[in-house]
């Protein structure tokens, strides 16, 4: 009888596994399986919340930026400039820099990166549309998002979220598009304008916005183009940039797929859009798969099929229920 494996990835795609099969009689005990770890156990909540209830708090991602990703991880202070693509579409982010009042000088901010650059950028778009105003006050609402998401808002979270807010809002964006033989460069910042809040205490390396504005072109075409999210997806995917890169480029995109008409995408493209800093394929497929588990425990309804040729995509009900953007639109327009 061939032994059993207990360090693969569980349904929701973390190790260790949930407790281990019983074993035949007679048979030695093996060791005591460890406890589910807390991602694990957001996940697992948030997937049956999903199933069970509509979401009662909706963020927003642009279209573009469903399709295109930031860092996954801070590349180094060295490096003030990243592209992406994806197909036609090419992204590219430039590290920004601001006024230190204390020193009366402007000082480089690193590039936004990480899931709380994402998780960042999902809570500007969400109060802009709730407020219908590009004016965001972050102070208290920021704090708010962040308990929502289980976040520890006072620890080592809070001051990575601080940080990437900075960086998000002092960088600047360029997007091209080619199409039949032109190339379109488009210079699309999202934040206009930003209130900083430098510490006196010189060890303390956090800046806090406390004003953000968003730029006037950026949140004309979010109002058009903005892709609900389910807030407790987010919250349970919150630990992996490729995870809601994933989670918003599906919720984009599955129910825009025609009926009857599957979308197959091979793997060399799905590594052009999400393999950045990965370097041999197989390395890089076993990382997708698995955040693509943990993904479509937060998606329940995604219809995707995976093989050794890519991924085909089918027509999918959306993450968030028409209905619930329905109410969502008629608050915002009262």
């Amino acid at each position: 009888m061939p032994e059993d494996n207990y360090d693969q990835p569980d349904f929701f795609g973390f190790t260790p596994d949930e407790a281990a099969p019983p074993r035949e009689s007679g048979r030695p005990e093996g060791p005591k399986q460890k406890p589910l770890s807390g991602v694990a156990r957001r996940a697992i909540k948030a997937s049956t919340d999903i199933v069970m209830e509509p979401p009662e708090q909706i963020s927003y991602q642009h279209t573009v930026l469903c399709q295109t990703s930031l860092p996954y991880r801070n590349p180094g202070k060295d490096v003030r400039r990243v592209e992406r693509k994806n197909g036609n579409l090419f992204l590219e982010i430039d590290a920004g820099r601001a006024l230190n009042p204390r020193i009366g000088e402007f000082v480089d901010l690193p590039l936004p990166s990480g899931p709380k650059a994402r998780l960042i950028l999902c809570y500007l778009n969400a109060e802009s549309m709730k407020q219908q105003n590009p004016v965001i006050d972050v102070q208290d609402s920021l704090t708010a998002f962040v308990k929502r998401l289980n976040l520890d808002p006072k620890g080592r979270n809070i001051n990575i979220i601080k940080r990437e807010l900075s960086s998000l809002s002092a960088s600047s964006i360029r997007l091209g598009f080619i199409r039949e033989n032109r190339a379109i460069t488009l210079k699309q910042d999202i934040v206009k304008g930003f209130d900083l809040w430098f510490p006196k205490n010189e060890k303390q390396k956090v800046l806090w916005s406390s004003t953000v504005r968003l730029s006037d072109d950026y949140f004309e075409s979010l109002l058009s183009h903005a892709v609900p999210l389910d807030e407790r997806a987010l919250a349970a995917l919150s630990h992996s940039a490729m995870a809601l890169d994933i989670y918003a480029w599906l919720a984009q995109r599955l129910h825009r797929i025609p009926k009857n008409r599957p979308q197959f995408i091979p793997w060399t493209a799905i590594k052009d859009q999400f393999g950045f800093g990965f370097g041999r394929m197989n390395n890089f497929k076993r990382k997708y798969r698995e955040a693509l588990k943990q993904v479509c425990t937060q998606y329940p309804t995604a219809h995707i099929e995976d093989d050794q040729r890519g991924l085909t995509l089918f027509h999918s009900l959306p993450s968030v229920p028409p209905r619930r953007m329905i109410v969502v639109q008629k608050s915002m327009d009262k």
